[in-house]
């Protein structure tokens, strides 16, 4: 099994550019099967996750071709309505084919979903949703079965924002008949991607970004290009990376506007900041150390969840006490032990963590849990005096791309190794 070998405690300079947005290329990828016609996606990251999308895509019956990060898709024809537990199990936006399946060919099988071991994400919100839009659903010997002749328009009201439950009720929706409105929808910025992408196509969906979504059915999708996002999430990760490392990187190829609440916090803690269109430059030079700051994590576009572990490391190691609060899941400290294998003070109460800062951290073997705590493992090695081997980094490789070639890039001194 790989594993990430980093020297640290060197600061990180240059310029480092971002791709495209894993949560917003699985949804639209998931989405060429609700039509014809050919569907060029680019700026698609070369990930675990999309390639798993591509592969469950095929089985289904669609024609799939990679090409660098331009994936070519075309479903015309679909020669099953059923996602294997093979494939689900490792990765929980596979059931954003379910939404899809029903609303096109009437029926769907879909494993419930596997993912990172982050807490309890139900998917009765999608299923709920479903039966209001008119679907027979149940769950049976582990599969979701859900079947209708054709998706009726309904009012659905969502208990708690869902992302991926938003983007399958959106998808199905948009070929029901009649009007669909989802009230307490989610608004991150890739449900906006997934609703261009299919507005493009035919669909007619409006107050995407908003709490309230609403969609007019159509009869049929036809084809479309589209461009994916930048993965907010990963520019953060490296907005992150040059503060921690007290370096001065530009991280460029990104949408700034999708990332106030974490640069807000970085400001309070003493980072410079500046930023332009598609670029955040960020200066953590001065000799000065940051301060704590407090963090509550919540859905967009407040504090993103999937950057709490990498901003408990930043805390580990600048001045005073900081609390982070995480409001999405339950069970996301797990790389809370690992941190303090490398010398941090944290402590966890219930769903917050106490963290006093350090001077610096000692490198150490630590091992990952989920995808973004392997992020805050690597930041944290790279700010530690001595080695740090970050284990079980196939979480890493599901959501980022070629982290370790960009680190170089901007002079860390990091490697992958077998074993």
């Amino acid at each position: 099994m790989d594993k990430i070998v980093i020297a640290g405690g060197l600061p990180l300079q240059g310029e480092v550019l971002v791709s495209g947005a894993k949560n917003s290329a699985l949804p639209i990828l998931a989405s060429t099967i609700l039509g014809g016609g050919e569907c060029v996606i680019s700026n698609v990251p070369r990930v675990v996750d999309v390639v798993t999308m591509g592969k469950l895509l095929d089985i289904l019956g669609a024609d799939v071709q990679h090409e660098g990060n331009r994936a070519v898709i075309k479903a015309d024809v679909i020669r099953s309505t059923q996602a294997p537990y093979d494939l689900v199990k490792t990765m929980r936006a596979s059931v954003l084919v379910l939404g899809p399946l029903l609303a096109r060919w009437g029926e769907a099988v879909v494993s419930l979903p596997g993912g990172c071991a982050i807490g309890s994400r139900p998917v009765n919100l999608h299923l709920a949703g479903l039966a209001k839009l008119g679907a027979e659903v149940s769950i049976e010997h582990g599969y979701i079965r859900a079947k209708a002749k054709r998706l009726r328009g309904a009012p659905i009201y969502c208990d708690v924002p869902t992302v991926t439950g938003t983007e399958n009720l959106m998808m199905a929706a948009s070929l029901a008949q009649g009007t669909t409105v989802i009230e307490n929808a989610a608004k991150e910025p890739e449900i906006v991607d997934l609703a261009d992408f299919l507005n493009k196509r035919g669909a007619r969906i409006a107050g995407a970004g908003t709490d309230v979504v609403t969609i007019e059915g159509v009869r049929e999708l036809r084809g479309g290009d589209h461009e994916v996002i930048p993965d907010r999430i990963e520019a953060g990760t490296y907005v992150v990376a040059a503060a921690i490392t007290k370096g001065a990187v530009s991280v460029a190829r990104c949408r700034p506007e999708h990332l106030e609440p974490l640069l807000n916090k970085l400001r309070e803690a003493g980072v410079a900041i500046s930023v332009e269109k598609e670029r955040i430059h960020v200066d953590a030079t001065a000799p000065a150390r940051l301060k704590g700051v407090d963090v509550r994590t919540l859905p967009f576009p407040g504090f993103p969840t999937d950057m709490q572990a990498q901003m408990v490391a930043l805390l580990s190691v600048v001045e005073g006490t900081s609390i982070i609060t995480e409001t999405v899941f339950e069970s996301r400290f797990m790389h809370v032990e690992e941190l303090r294998r490398m010398g941090a003070d944290i402590r966890v109460e219930g769903n917050r963590v106490v963290v006093t800062g350090r001077e610096r951290l000692a490198g150490a073997p630590v091992m990952a849990s989920d995808l973004r705590a392997s992020a805050g493992l690597i930041l944290a090695g790279l700010a530690a005096e001595g080695t740090t081997e970050v284990l079980r980094v196939y979480h890493l490789d599901r959501g980022y791309e070629r982290i370790e070639e960009k680190l170089r890039g901007l002079g860390a001194v990091i490697e992958r190794r077998k074993g």
